[in-house]
């Protein structure tokens, strides 16, 4: 599991199966190039968008057929062939570029549902993708693949508070922190406060619940994804406890997993149970 890239997405792990390992790759690759055109570096906003206009026609290219510039051939020479031979769905990657474009020109969120709007286009997509690599395609385990995908967005948000606000992001409802009567200028300046962790609390335990909501997925996909799907749940509740551990105090501290968290996500992993 990537703790620190992509929101927890798994690359490639021992557990996908061997020939679908390139394609996930290509996915990872793809998306990890548009994040960082997003966020790294001192370019300004109007570089960033202009960066990611040129990688959208790269991707408008690729699913044309058509030759790709030299800039990113070492992410589209990889991800044309997993299109071609997975017959990957390019809306799905747009999304993706959509959200990156929206992490550049908005940095406020007004509720929850806007907030969930930003995960259908800058999470939702990735379970979705790797779905349509194992040919699961039935509308309830991609709405639940939506849920365990957004629940994962959410909780590195929640993690991540002590990165984001000094980039000037608040991905904190902004309907929740007038409700807890918590200042955006107090979030800002990092401010610790009871109000602070009662409003961070709020919220890890509506990403929780939407988590354990897309559980039910681990038992409906074959094999060994369905065991890496089962890292991936109990690793995202892992740092919501991390995040309970530090009684909710991230707006200047980042929870991080550690290698010693493995065999708990593991042992958890094993445990989860279908309902009967």
């Amino acid at each position: 599991m990537s703790v620190d890239h992509y929101e927890n997405f798994p690359v490639a792990s021992l557990l996908c199966p061997p020939a679908l390992r390139p394609a996930v790759t290509a996915i990872y690759h793809y998306a990890r190039t548009a994040d960082d055109l997003a966020d790294e570096g001192d370019a300004p906003a109007a570089q960033r968008l202009a960066d990611l206009a040129a990688y959208r026609a790269d991707l408008h290219a690729v699913g044309a057929g058509a030759a790709v510039s030299p800039r990113w051939a070492a992410v589209f020479g990889p991800l044309s062939v997993a299109i071609a031979k997975h017959a990957l769905p390019l809306p799905l990657l747009e999304d993706l570029l959509d959200a990156f474009v929206q992490d550049v020109v908005q940095t406020r969120y007004t509720d929850r549902a806007e907030l969930l709007d930003y995960c259908r286009r800058s999470a939702n997509p990735v379970g979705r993708l790797l779905l349509h690599l194992y040919g699961v395609q039935d509308a309830d385990s991609l709405q639940r693949s939506d849920a365990i995908c957004s629940a994962l967005q959410l909780i590195n948000f929640w993690q991540d508070l002590s990165v984001d606000l000094p980039r000037g992001r608040l991905y904190l409802p902004l309907d929740q922190c007038a409700a807890h009567g918590v200042d955006e200028a107090a979030l800002f300046l990092q401010l610790d406060s009871v109000a602070s962790r009662a409003l961070v609390q709020a919220q890890c335990a509506w990403a929780r619940g939407l988590m354990l909501s897309g559980a039910p997925l681990v038992h409906r996909l074959p094999g060994r994804a369905g065991w890496e799907l089962r890292g991936v749940v109990q690793g995202g509740l892992r740092i919501v406890d991390k995040i309970e551990a530090l009684q909710f105090a991230t707006l200047r501290r980042r929870p991080r997993l550690r290698a010693l968290d493995g065999p708990l996500i593991a042992w958890r992993a094993c445990r989860m149970r279908a309902r009967v």
